[in-house]
């Protein structure tokens, strides 16, 4: 089991670093050349900053068991696809039930945006976020 980060908006690498760290996993950063991210502590693969370079990247890394963290539901589906766990920033765990309302919602706000209504974005990041992402990550690697 390893940890695959999709490092192109991750907020929290640092205490996920000390999960990994805490149960002996691999952690893999995968960032494109535009992010200037330097781990000299983690495995970091840069790929070039065309679209979906870094899932294109994580899809092929990941495997059976693995975790990604992500807030790609495109890649989410992919690795869900592979077997994987999937996370997103704030520590909701995908699954294959709930994936198909997530991509609906999404689709369905993209069609009120072609309307001209205009669509909150998403809530400010708080500590709790983050609290859920590494409580959500334990349980996964608890669970195995």
């Amino acid at each position: 089991m390893k940890i695959l980060i999709d490092g192109d908006a991750c907020p929290s690498i640092d205490k996920i670093k000390e999960v990994a760290i805490k149960y002996s996993l691999e952690l893999i950063l995968v960032i494109d050349t535009s992010h200037n991210i330097k781990y000299e502590d983690i495995k970091t693969i840069l790929v070039d900053t065309k679209s979906q370079s870094v899932d294109v990247k994580i899809s092929n890394l990941v495997e059976h068991t693995d975790i990604v963290i992500t807030n790609d539901y495109g890649l989410a589906v992919i690795c869900l696809g592979k077997k994987a766990n999937v996370v997103d920033f704030k520590g909701m765990i995908y699954t294959d039930k709930n994936i198909e309302n997530l991509l609906q919602n999404r689709y369905l706000n993209y069609k009120l945006r072609k309307t001209g209504i205009h669509i909150k974005g998403p809530k400010k990041r708080t500590s709790n976020m983050e609290k859920s992402l590494i409580k959500s990550l334990e349980q996964i690697i608890n669970c195995k």
